[in-house]
């Protein structure tokens, strides 16, 4: 049979252009067709209405196009056939099952061209009853004809369907041609239909299309789909000719496979042998970059495609980006993203993550207000890396606008965005929506597990932690090194001793997590917070690994709590040896001094401080009131209700009669001592909880947020605040979450 052909009535591309310049835009572009008459009675071959009418449907406007349609029938001007195979493309487009029908009726006894047209629209409609019935029904079908529906199925999944008419053409006698086999290897995209796949290339062998690219290419590219990479090699290393998809398709093959490093190679082989490279082969080759970290590889790609003048393209741009993210090299990411031409929403995606990266969470959500006042494109990759900066930033409103906005949008990932807002609402003070984020998934993985865990364990709700990892266990999430740390911490901070060392120990024995440092600074951390100091500094001392600066940390912080001079200058020593830096562990032993009256010794402490011009970060708290950040300092009078906070403070600090004996806290060792009870009353955290009480209404809790630890005063003050007003008050320190409510604390004052 012979094959069809474009009719020979369809005009020529330069006609067609000198024809549209004749149609004005206000009608060819965008107005309907009540704009566009048609004088009644008009015998010309009607090339302008016909050209009208091919811009309508490329637009999508089936509605306008229908009523042209009648205009051009009341006026007696012919629908040609390159019209009708516009519109009938359009339909398909669209899925307009009922717009195709009424074409395929209006076409009478079509051509075999305009039938296949037709078939191709019922095709992509996923009208298969009404496809079969129009295959049926012709008269004259080609290997077009059968090709299309063929392909109908194969694309939609339909393999069965495929096949069963592939046997009836071979049962026909029709050979079958190198787009039939292309669109059926295209379709066999798992190793569930290997075997089928198998007796596609011996079919293909037998039909003699074993040098023809396209097939043979599709051949490769379904083994690499059904992860037979070493076959897939194998056809690719005899094809005769190869094209750039022939290499891409085994390159993404590797990479899927985690082998970048031969995905690398095969790019090294292009580059020797010459082939023409495309804008996918330069992504695939970035891509593989960054997961190896193969920066200095990456930079000379990149100077490459600068070279080749395509580094404007976002499709290599923006693979771009994400390598020097990846490696960590934030200033090249940000100049490779400004020679963007047209980012997207991969592109910004790649860039607030690096923002986040490198701590700048503010930038990172001014770029994620303004695409969302743009309304840019966006993806569940950036949702999660903003919740990631709301986290970070305590940003309670912003981070649950952006949750609602993901949850709107349906771009909440479930691999990591669900995980995130529980993160996210933990770090806010909102456990009750971090527990409802967590029941709300259906399967919980290792790091949603995680995530609730650690926020429990951070709100010092260790049953609860240890609840939940004893759920965790029954499931089929494994924990992973980061669940340890979470149950771990919920001990410590609960002073859940024994349990702490049974979990510890049962590590590698029954879950196959080999402890690190950090699981012993925890078990360290508990020892030293319980009291058994001796205990805290033989395992310092004798664990598998070098003891970092936060094992004597933890040891040091525990002789301060438990006033052990002899083994805080022990830890105070090793601490200040591995970390000379660390302004924590002078102004803890200036306190252990300090306590036990020697003052020489405290003032020699101060004085290395001065000399290396160590300055401890300034005390800050905040509250948020009416979606408004309200940040304070030790002793700020710069808050418009400066006067109303400290009479609110002056009122609450006036039954308070604990500060005499008082001792050195980290935020106040650049204090003088004869300052010390003002600056005292005066304490950041303080200052906010005064201004929440002014502000909020009664029954709204107060939530503060703090970057140092929080003082054994300022705790206590908080716990008195609790019980004279009644309010429920919440502080996140530099180290857990502290609820108050009724004259007690969560943590009840074991931290």
């Amino acid at each position: 049979m012979a094959s069809s052909s474009l009719p020979p009535s369809v005009p020529s591309q330069t006609a067609a252009a000198a024809r549209f310049a004749r149609i004005p835009s206000s009608v060819s572009l965008k107005s309907t067709s009540s704009s566009f008459k048609i004088p009644h009675g008009q015998q010309q071959q009607g090339q302008l209405e016909n050209l009208h009418l091919v811009s309508l449907s490329k637009q999508g406007k089936l509605k306008e196009a229908r009523d042209f349609l009648k205009q051009m029938d009341e006026a007696g001007v012919l629908v040609n056939p390159h019209s009708y195979e516009s519109l009938l493309e359009a339909c398909g487009k669209m899925a307009s099952l009922s717009d195709g029908k009424l074409i395929h009726r209006r076409l009478g006894n079509p051509s075999r061209y305009l039938e296949n047209c037709v078939l191709k629209m019922y095709c992509a409609c996923e009208s298969f009853r009404d496809a079969e019935k129009l295959f049926d029904k012709m008269l004259e079908k080609d290997v077009a004809s059968w090709g299309i529906l063929i392909s109908g199925y194969s694309e939609k999944g339909r393999l069965k369907e495929a096949f069963r008419l592939c046997t009836r053409m071979i049962e026909l006698g029709i050979g079958l041609n190198s787009t039939v086999f292309t669109n059926l290897l295209k379709s066999l995209s798992d190793p569930s239909v290997l075997e089928i796949g198998e007796q596609l290339h011996s079919l293909v062998i037998r039909t003699g299309l074993s040098t023809n690219v396209s097939v043979i290419t599709a051949i490769s590219n379904m083994y690499v789909k059904c992860r037979q990479l070493q076959r897939a090699k194998l056809v690719f290393d005899q094809m005769v000719e190869t094209n750039a998809v022939a290499w891409t398709g085994l390159m993404m093959g590797y990479t899927r496979a985690g082998k970048q490093k031969d995905a690398l190679a095969l790019f090294i082989r292009m580059l020797k042998e010459g082939v023409e490279m495309d804008q996918f082969v330069f992504s695939i080759t970035l891509k593989a970059c960054s997961w190896l970290e193969y920066l200095n590889l990456g930079r000379q790609i990149h100077g490459y495609i600068v070279k080749l003048g395509l580094e404007s393209d976002v499709s290599v741009g923006t693979p771009v980006v994400d390598l020097y993210i990846k490696c960590s090299c934030f200033d090249s990411a940000r100049r490779a993203f400004k020679r963007i031409s047209e980012p997207n929403d991969a592109s910004w995606s790649a860039i607030i993550t690096g923002y986040c990266q490198i701590g700048e969470f503010e930038k990172s959500l001014q770029i994620f207000r303004s695409l969302r006042l743009k309304d840019m494109a966006m993806n569940s990759f950036i949702y999660t890396s903003i919740t990631q900066a709301c986290s970070a930033l305590a940003d309670y409103n912003m981070g649950a606008q952006a949750h609602a906005d993901a949850i709107k949008r349906g771009l909440v990932s479930y691999v990591h965005g669900e995980s995130a807002m529980i993160t996210f609402y933990s770090k806010c003070g909102r456990l009750d929506y971090a527990n409802q984020a967590f029941e709300s998934i259906d399967e919980p993985d290792t790091v949603a597990w995680t995530a609730i865990i650690c926020g429990h364990a951070y709100h010092g709700n260790a049953s609860e932690a240890l609840k939940l990892f004893r759920r965790m266990q029954s499931s089929t999430a494994r924990p992973n090194e980061v669940t340890f740390i979470g149950v771990l911490t919920a001990c410590s901070h609960s002073g859940l001793v024994t349990e702490a060392k049974l979990y510890l120990e049962s590590m590698s024995r029954e879950y196959g997590v080999d402890p690190t440092i950090d699981h012993y600074d925890c078990m360290v951390d508990a020892y030293a917070r319980a009291g058994l100091l001796q205990e805290a500094y033989e395992l310092v001392t004798n664990m598998p690994f070098e003891p970092d600066a936060m094992s004597w940390k933890c040891l040091l912080g525990g002789c301060w709590i438990h006033r052990n001079l002899e083994l805080g200058e022990i830890a105070a020593e090793n601490l200040l040896q591995l970390d000379p830096d660390d302004t924590a562990g002078y102004i803890l032993m200036f306190n252990l001094y300090g306590s036990h009256g020697k003052w020489d010794e405290a003032a020699r402490v101060r004085s290395v401080m001065g000399a290396r011009k160590l300055i401890k970060e300034l005390s800050c708290s905040w509250i948020t009131v009416k979606g408004k950040v309200h940040r304070f300092v030790v002793g700020d009078k710069h808050h418009p209700r400066t006067d109303d906070i400290y009479r609110k403070l002056k009122e609450l600090n006036g039954s308070i009669t604990d500060v005499e004996s008082v001792h050195l806290t980290e935020e106040d060792v650049s204090f003088g001592l004869p300052e010390r009870k003002q600056l005292l009353m005066e304490h950041s955290e303080r200052l906010a909880v005064a201004f929440g009480l002014i502000s909020e209404p009664n029954n709204v809790p107060i939530v503060i947020f703090k970057n140092l630890r929080a003082c054994k005063h300022c705790h206590d003050f908080a716990k008195h605040v609790s019980m004279v007003t009644g309010r429920r008050i919440t502080i996140r320190d530099s180290c857990r979450f502290h609820h108050f409510h009724l004259g007690k604390c969560s943590c009840d004052d074991y931290w």
